[in-house]
């Protein structure tokens, strides 16, 4: 008959400090274990929902040659949207409005003032009412759609994080960028998406804010995936034009690769330091079973044998893991599910989803196995004789 688990609960309060250390040193673990995970899993969902298209529609971008890596480094004639729409069959059109939308992508320095030391990097899309129909998970919130002329602007619901947080002109704020004032008349969302971390105004504002009369892209959807080889045959044909095809979906999942280093230093980074937490544990256990060999003696002389000792000392172990395991769940929930971070995109929320917090609870269990197997293997190795006598 084995140890009782009553046990190993009483161990645990037997020593406040030990257990408060194994407390603390689990949730941390945890903790940037959920933060790596909701990272890398954040960044993926956001490029994933920016590609998004209406069940059973594609989007297809059409960009300059060479500029496959980077829609802001593309140039494209102004009337490259009106022979897409004219000379490639299956483009989507609703009431005679064919789908597809012309935009310019430009990066702007953006302050609350013209004194203001602060600035914030953020992606302007100049778009035309098209927008809203090719970039379907688009929708405004509050307020209403910016009109030509009038420099307004939309700004997307994290672009809002980039621009201070909840100090940021909400709707009927201003904006300084291009050396004047731009008024915020509306908040738009695109749940997930990398869109929500821009600003969108009227097209030709933008061309003037970026001196420039041609087009970054242009993003038609179509009627069905397959639209997508009389897309890549028009770019091919128009030699004129010196364009390319590429689906929405590939270019995002370019861009994905091109992040997978980031989401790599992401993962080592937090491996390095849970290694460090877990190896503090091990320092920690070691110091909390070396007061304890007399009592692991006296166990073995008593008749229990040694599996049955490292069974209760698990047990004990586990018992603290799972608790701090569950706080760093808690917290993690509370303080990082759909924190806003920033990177060279854009936005996008940390995502703990099932698979993120399995992760977390996997990692916070394997420290409390880990971390209890070495001091209590060495402590089993001593002679009964010997451990009785120790202090």
């Amino acid at each position: 008959m084995g140890l009782p688990i009553d046990y190993a609960v009483r161990n645990l309060a037997r020593s406040p400090a030990r257990l408060l250390l194994s407390l603390v040193g689990t949730t941390l673990v945890v903790l940037l274990v959920l933060a790596a995970g909701g990272y890398v899993r954040g960044m993926d969902r956001s490029l994933a929902a920016a590609a998004a298209a209406p069940a059973g529609h594609a989007n297809v971008i059409f960009l300059a040659a060479g500029s496959e890596e980077s829609t802001e480094r593309s140039e494209i004639g102004p009337a490259v949207p009106s022979l897409v729409a004219a000379g490639v069959p299956g483009v989507r059109s609703r009431l005679g409005v064919p789908y597809v939308s012309p935009e310019v992508h430009h990066q702007v320095t953006v302050r609350r003032a013209p004194d203001d030391p602060s600035t914030s990097q953020v992606l302007a899309r100049g778009v035309t009412p098209a927008a809203w129909l090719v970039h379907a998970g688009a929708r405004i919130v509050q307020g209403r759609a910016p009109e030509p002329g009038r420099d307004e602007v939309v700004l997307g619901r994290l672009a809002r994080h980039r621009l201070g947080g909840p100090a940021a002109p909400g709707v009927g704020g201003k904006l300084w960028f291009d050396d004047r004032y731009w008024s915020v008349v509306g908040i738009f969302e695109s749940p997930g998406a990398l869109t929500e971390s821009e600003l969108w105004c009227p097209l030709g504002d933008l061309q003037i804010a970026a001196r420039r009369d041609t087009l970054s892209c242009v993003v038609a959807t179509f009627d069905a995936a397959a639209g997508f080889d009389d897309a890549d045959a028009f770019a091919r044909q128009r030699l004129d034009l010196e364009l390319v095809a590429i689906r929405e979906t590939d270019y995002y999942r370019r861009l994905a690769a091109f992040f997978a280093p980031v989401r790599v230093v992401v993962w080592l980074t937090a491996v390095l330091i849970a290694t460090g937490g877990l190896l503090g544990g091990l320092n920690t256990m070691y110091a909390a079973f070396a007061s304890r060999v007399r009592e692991i003696g006296a166990l073995q002389a008593m008749g229990f044998g040694r599996r049955m000792i490292v069974t209760s000392l698990v047990q004990e172990s586990l018992l603290a893991a799972a608790a701090g395991t569950l706080v760093a769940l808690v917290l993690g929930l509370c303080l990082l599910d759909g924190l806003t971070v920033q990177f060279s995109l854009g936005a996008f929320g940390l995502a703990l989803d099932p698979t993120v917090v399995l992760l977390g609870i996997a990692a916070g269990l394997g420290v409390g196995l880990v971390g209890v197997l070495p001091p209590a293997v060495r402590c089993l190795r001593l002679p009964i004789a010997e451990a009785l006598k120790s202090a």
